[in-house]
């Protein structure tokens, strides 16, 4: 009888392609979406902040008060800062980095505890046609990151950007496509910089996704904002461009970005999002609070900055030290009840602004239902917003027009 594996993901949409890279390797493990009744729990852990570290420490403190049998694994980015303390005091059986994630047949079966980091330099070659549980398929085009931000680990962990094969991807997109998959998310470490050691271009690869049939939307993960020119520009009419763009800016302030090594410029991003706004595009960015040098004078300029920007997305946290990163030695530092009533304060007036925005939209939304919970169907739009449909019907897993609809200030309402 084969024995079953759970996967718990953390972290990014990285991290959810990288688990069905290992599902889809798998050949003698049964795969079960059931915790309680896996033999072998994989961990695929996150470690862009020290929380996200502590919430890997935490799930396996939970599964040891269970005072289960079962066998763990850790895996992902927490491999290589975490791997070896927890391999050390007995809490998992087996470590192995990113580049290793293809072998995990034989992984698993090892019996001794072992430690394999694997490299920096690795690209996946497994074309995977699944996704388990999933209503839309997350495409992973490149790895590793090229910046070098103050506050950032990740480039320590993922390495360099390096872009997958071309080819490899529009197969994937294909044989998805075939499988049903409508929408497909494109991610990696820094999906902007596609191409880049290729000779082609984010756009480029866009444009020959579109054209395979049963590709319905496209969806980008975050981009940084000098990697939107005018290639770039020429596709955002398209109408399989998901009508949602996140765009990482960190901060507002001028100052705090220099700090930060960051490469966006506050004056640049405000036009950037102006002209996004006025094609009709929902947008999203990422802000860290409380780092090191933001004084109350910085963070009201940066509050009055993020009220003149059309923003409608916020994917905002408190600054986290990382050691090995050049911010770790930065002084002052900022007070955490300080930073987390800012993060606050800058989560209110984005979710302000997304709900004008919503009530300001009078048009159809385009809906891919993902989840039924409580006898009401969740899905989301082309503008990444939230809908909840009641209906009679079984819309799971189905692409819906919705023109009456009610906007709430959470997420848009529909009885159909």
């Amino acid at each position: 009888m084969q024995k079953k594996v759970y996967f718990k993901t953390f972290g990014c949409r990285t991290n959810l392609y990288d688990s069905q890279v290992m599902m889809s390797s798998l050949k003698e493990y049964e795969i079960t979406e059931n915790e309680d009744e896996a033999d072998v729990v994989v961990i695929n852990s996150c470690t862009v902040t020290n929380g996200a570290d502590t919430h890997v420490r935490s799930y396996i403190s939970q599964l040891e008060k269970k005072g289960t049998d079962k066998q763990l694994f850790l895996t992902g980015c927490g491999a290589h800062t975490k791997g070896e303390s927890l391999l050390r005091e007995g809490r998992v059986h087996g470590v192995f980095g990113q580049s290793e994630k293809e072998k995990i047949d034989t992984l698993l079966k090892k019996e001794q505890p072992f430690y394999e980091k694997g490299d920096l330099n690795h690209i996946d070659e497994m074309v995977v046609d699944e996704f388990v549980g999933k209503s839309r398929a997350f495409i992973k085009i490149q790895e590793g990151c090229n910046f070098r931000c103050s506050y950032c680990i990740i480039p320590f962990v993922r390495g360099d950007a390096r872009s997958m094969d071309e080819a490899r991807i529009l197969e994937q997109v294909k044989r998805l496509a075939a499988n049903g998959f409508g929408e497909f998310i494109l991610t990696g470490t820094n999906v902007g910089s596609y191409g880049q050691d290729t000779r082609t271009s984010l756009a480029q690869l866009m444009k020959k996704m579109s054209l395979i049939r049963g590709v319905r939307r496209i969806r980008l993960g975050s981009v940084e904002p000098i990697q939107i020119g005018d290639e770039f520009k020429e596709i955002l009419d398209e109408p399989w461009m998901e009508k949602h763009m996140h765009i990482a800016l960190q901060h507002t302030s001028p100052k705090m970005l220099k700090l930060m090594n960051r490469r966006n410029v506050y004056r640049q991003d405000r036009e950037l999002f102006e002209f996004l706004a006025d094609k009709g595009y929902a947008i999203g960015t990422d802000f860290i609070t409380g780092f090191p040098g933001e004084s109350e004078e910085l963070w009201q300029e940066a509050m009055e900055n993020a009220r003149a920007l059309p923003l409608t997305h916020l994917h905002a946290f408190t600054y986290s030290k990382r050691d090995g990163t050049p911010a770790a030695h930065m002084k002052p530092e900022v007070n955490g009840k300080v930073a987390k009533e800012r993060l606050h304060e800058i989560e209110a007036l984005v979710n302000e602004k997304n709900y004008v925005f919503r009530k300001a939209f009078s048009g159809e939304l385009d809906v891919l239902i993902e989840s039924y919970k409580s006898g009401l169907y969740h899905g989301l739009d082309q503008h990444f917003n939230k809908i909840v449909i009641k209906s009679e019907e079984d819309l799971l897993g189905n692409w819906i027009k919705v023109s009456n609809y009610e906007v709430l200030k959470e997420h848009n309402y529909a009885n159909i």
